[in-house]
């Protein structure tokens, strides 16, 4: 059977403790629109080319939650990644380290969201500046 194409990975979904705040960081933060709120526990963002739904958990301890090694937000430009590096310090994000570039030409660092999953800002050449279809 040949393989049917897809358009790569353009959903994310996150169980949350504090939906509020979460939804608060991604919007003012990194500037996702409020895509739908089908109820008081759910909430669906968009960056226009990408989703991300946020999922409240009732009652969960960290532990409970999906593990996550981390997500990617793609930058189109490499210049910008330091940018988004200095508009994050500046608004008290977490930073796990500094910007870099590495040796495949990518240049990301990583931050984090308020409840602690891992971000990566990341230009990375096979993708960054592609036309979304």
């Amino acid at each position: 059977m040949k393989r049917p194409s897809h358009a790569g990975l353009r959903h994310v979904a996150l169980n949350v403790i504090d939906l509020d705040c979460m939804e608060r960081f991604y919007i003012d933060i990194l500037g996702f629109k409020l895509e739908w709120r089908p109820d008081a526990d759910n909430v669906y963002l968009c960056s226009g080319v990408d989703s991300l739904a946020l999922h409240r958990v009732q009652d969960a301890s960290r532990a409970d939650l999906q593990a996550l090694d981390h997500i990617g937000i793609i930058i189109n430009d490499i210049g910008d990644v330091t940018l988004w590096y200095d508009y994050m310090k500046e608004h008290g994000v977490t930073l796990h380290n500094k910007a870099k570039t590495h040796r495949d030409g990518a240049r990301s660092y990583y931050c984090a969201d308020p409840e602690g999953n891992n971000i990566q800002i990341i230009f990375h050449p096979p993708i960054s500046g592609k036309k979304v279809l």
